[in-house]
């Protein structure tokens, strides 16, 4: 069984278009998150960090509506445009996780949906995984 998820402080996508975040059975998949406002059109954040911490803040707010919890990540995949900004997006990673970190990959792309955009996150995890270890 499939079950879309919503977060009240997130903007959801066009119909038909894509899902934010899908549960099925105990995993849950996160969509590629910018740092695009609810308004789909204005970027927050003027670096990688700002943006990354964005992302993360709205992970969490999606991660909590499923009730799951940031540490119930087990993989991060993350895009930039521009590789020397890893350290920028791990710092804002540290504040949102505890303990072991999610597997990850981190990708260097030559552009995102429009040029203000530095990173896109997406995540994979199972729900309640954090406190079975």
């Amino acid at each position: 069984m499939r079950k879309r998820i919503y977060c009240n402080q997130v903007a959801e996508p066009p119909e038909k278009t894509w899902s934010n975040m899908v549960v099925s059975d105990d995993f849950f998949f996160i969509s590629g998150f910018t740092a695009r406002d609810n308004d789909g059109v204005t970027i927050n954040g003027a670096d990688a960090y700002q943006q990354a911490k964005i992302i993360f803040e709205k992970m969490q707010c999606y991660t909590t509506a499923a009730g799951a919890s940031m540490n119930d990540i087990l993989k991060l995949t993350i895009f930039v445009t521009n590789i020397a900004d890893n350290e920028s997006v791990w710092r804002a990673r540290a504040e949102f996780f505890e303990g072991d970190f999610p597997a990850c990959s981190l990708v260097q792309v030559a552009a995102l949906a429009t040029p203000e955009i530095f990173v896109e996150i997406e995540a994979i995890g199972r729900i309640g995984c954090s406190s079975s270890y």
